[in-house]
């Protein structure tokens, strides 16, 4: 299946093709707009040439810093960020030998992924169960049990960049973010 999160076919398109891509667009959607998180392994391949895990992983820190950190960056926190996706691809490299898809290709169950992704640099405990549904619903893995790991998130609706696969599903999850954040901004005062 297409991935349509950016809004940016060739953005799209990478994340589609190279399941370290959509790994790390995962990684990076936090504090930062999800579709703008999403385009991030775009903005790495045109400046940095490659989207590799070993390339990245080898890569001198202080430049793939000033790498990411080049206008616009590749998220608000560009420094930090380039650390953990470097971390990210020497994980893939030596744990699943550069190839990312393992990670949830290789699970033998839903408890098994999350446990996977939880091990990741960037991923806590929400974080995993929306990736596990990115994974099942986008990508059709569904290993035993992921509806349990992945929770309300494995539902139909629009709560997550795992319910997203056009313009109009992506309105509706960013109106339901904002539902969200006034919710709890009313709870809390």
């Amino acid at each position: 299946m297409a991935i349509h999160i950016t809004d940016d076919p060739a953005a799209d398109q990478l994340l589609t093709d190279n399941p370290f891509a959509l790994l790390v667009g995962m990684m990076l959607d936090q504090q930062y707009p999800m579709e703008h998180a999403f385009l991030g392994p775009q903005k790495v391949v045109s400046r940095f040439g490659s989207f590799d895990p070993a390339a990245i992983a080898a890569a001198d820190p202080q430049e793939f810093a000033a790498m990411a950190s080049t206008t616009p960056a590749i998220h608000r926190y560009p420094g930090a960020m380039a650390t953990r996706l470097q971390e990210l691809a020497r994980i893939v490299v030596e744990e699943y030998d550069g190839d990312a898809s393992r990670i949830w290709t290789e699970a033998t169950d839903g408890k098994d992924l999350a446990k996977r992704v939880k091990a990741l640099p960037g991923f806590g405990a929400q974080k995993v169960k929306i990736f596990v549904a990115l994974v099942a619903k986008q990508l059709d893995v569904r290993p035993d049990g992921w509806e349990a790991v992945a929770g309300d998130y494995a539902l139909d609706g629009y709560r997550s960049v795992a319910d997203v696969v056009d313009p109009v599903s992506l309105q509706k999850v960013r109106d339901h973010k904002k539902e969200m954040k006034a919710a709890a901004r009313a709870a809390a005062g």
